[in-house]
């Protein structure tokens, strides 16, 4: 039981969230905003978005049942309302909507720090990467056994750890991933990225629907 715990929780947050934050969907707002940057300040910016971004997952997994009881908001609704979300986000990057999420409206160029904002929320743990932990966070609290609890939030916190660390990796070598990636690259990943955000929501709204009616 706690083997398939571990593989639920950790995969699926993991490859969850991986989606839904698309590190490398990041490479061109990276690039953009620290452009002119010393090497030092690159790192230190992509280290420390890495940072914000997950303080902000790790307190929406700790807080979000306390916010939905404060707002009176059900599991349910809370997975339907995030599948959708989720999904229109990737049917945006699967259709090539006409949101531009790598560029950075309203943001000045000449700020030296841009590490939680745009980089970290809402580039990186922005309201899809949010909805996809709080929706995990209502599954995990529905278990029966403390122990399977405490064991699913572990993992779950690894998964957001290890993405973090995997979107810093993303930005602190985005200059040489840009020249390697290319424009045909970034556009068919941008596009399979996009296809497995739309089966993740799906798979939260049919949760979420089926948690819903069933009036839990």
């Amino acid at each position: 039981m706690f083997e398939q715990l571990h593989i639920q929780y950790f995969l699926g947050a993991f490859v969850s969230l991986l989606t839904v934050s698309n590190p490398p969907s990041k490479i061109p707002l990276f690039v953009s905003l620290t452009l002119g940057m010393s090497p030092e300040r690159k790192i230190n910016q992509a280290r420390m978005a890495a940072i914000y971004s997950a303080a902000v997952m790790l307190l929406s997994l700790a807080g979000g049942n306390f916010i939905l009881s404060f707002f009176g908001i059900s599991y349910g609704a809370l997975r339907i309302a995030g599948g959708i979300v989720v999904a229109a986000i990737g049917f945006q990057m699967l259709m090539g909507g006409a949101s531009k999420p790598n560029q950075a409206p309203l943001v000045r160029r000449d700020r030296e720090d841009y590490a939680f904002f745009p980089l970290a929320m809402p580039g990186i743990a922005g309201p899809g990467t949010i909805a996809v932990v709080i929706g995990i966070s209502t599954e995990i609290v529905e278990l029966d056994d403390v122990a399977q609890m405490c064991t699913a939030f572990a993992w779950t916190i690894l998964a957001i750890l290890a993405v973090s660390a995997g979107s810093w990796a993303v930005m602190r070598y985005a200059d040489l991933l840009t020249h390697r990636l290319g424009a045909s690259g970034s556009l068919v990943l941008g596009k399979f990225m996009g296809f497995m955000l739309i089966c993740i929501g799906v798979q939260f709204i049919g949760s979420g629907a089926r948690t819903f009616f069933l009036g839990q």
